[in-house]
């Protein structure tokens, strides 16, 4: 299989050299890798094909795995650009924070912590009125 994370970087500054480079010929990558280009040489011409090869060197932080469904998710929502889909990568990573108990800390429960005063976000939203 292909490793684009040496080869992409250059593609990306002479990204008409793209159809031409014999590396990506044999980089085997799902269909909708293939629809992502076209969405995006279709609505930004050459600028597209820069920004689909900057979406493969997101494999130097990701899987293919976490790429490809990222790739899915993206062109399911329309933000095919690929900062959003780096998003979409960076999302699915997260995980959420559990809930930090009291329980056996009996020292923490003497510490009481006011709710916050809303009266100024209240006045931020009434001041465009």
């Amino acid at each position: 299989m292909f490793d684009p994370r040496h080869y992409l970087a250059l593609l990306e500054r002479k990204p008409g050299a793209f159809d031409h480079a014999r590396p990506p010929e044999h980089w085997d990558v799902p269909d909708r890798f293939g629809v992502l280009r076209r969405r995006l040489e279709t609505e930004h011409a050459s600028a597209g094909t820069r920004d689909y090869i900057k979406v493969p060197r997101l494999l130097e932080h990701a899987t293919m795995h976490e790429l490809t469904a990222a790739v899915t998710q993206a062109l399911a929502i329309g933000a095919t650009g690929p900062d959003a889909i780096g998003l979409i990568v960076a999302h699915s990573k997260e995980r959420p924070v559990a809930l930090f108990s009291l329980d056996g800390r009996p020292h923490l429960k003497a510490f009481v912590i006011d709710p916050p005063d809303l009266g100024a976000y209240r006045a931020l939203t009434q001041t465009g009125t």
